[in-house]
């Protein structure tokens, strides 16, 4: 009887997570040495996201009547999952940077903002920029303009002074 609170507790911990979460990725993380698992969960937790290993079955528990419910396809072997709580892309990239130190870890699937994408799929979106560097290179767009055209407008006052 107390296993099957245990489990109830775990998936109500899963549901948490899931009920959070702007994206949730699945990977194989089978072959991955110590250090490496080690690097890679401080790198995760670092960009907050919530990584853990958990049983197949009680993933599908979670996940079912939720949009990540189509992971449950992917839910075979040794299966990780991250929770993107606060950057949707922050999984995706911080994994995939991995992966070149770590070519035993792949990605099986996942769900961003709503969307479920397949391995390749994730492998694109891990290439996208995180919303601050995107808002970065936005403001320095706008600005570069005005910039320009402040120091046109200096260069005309001063030769305006000099002619004067």
């Amino acid at each position: 009887m107390a296993n099957i609170e245990v489990k109830k507790s775990i998936v109500e911990e899963i549901k948490s997570y899931v009920e959070e979460a702007q994206s949730v990725i699945v990977v194989d993380y089978r072959g991955l040495t110590v250090a490496q698992d080690t690097e890679l969960r401080k790198n995760l937790r670092e960009q907050g996201v919530v990584y853990k290993v958990y049983k197949n079955t009680l993933l599908k528990r979670a996940f079912e009547g939720t949009v990540y419910e189509e992971l449950s396809e992917h839910l075979e072997g040794p299966t990780a999952v991250a929770f993107g709580i606060s950057d949707a892309t922050a999984p995706a990239s911080i994994i995939d940077k991995a992966m070149k130190d770590a070519p035993a870890l792949e990605f099986k699937a996942g769900v961003v903002e709503g969307t479920y994408y397949d391995a390749e799929g994730i492998k694109a979106v891990a290439k996208i920029p995180s919303r601050e560097v995107l808002i970065s290179k936005l403001l320095g767009s706008l600005q570069a303009p005005i910039a320009n055209f402040a120091r046109v407008i200096k260069q005309i006052a001063e030769k305006n002074e000099e002619a004067a």
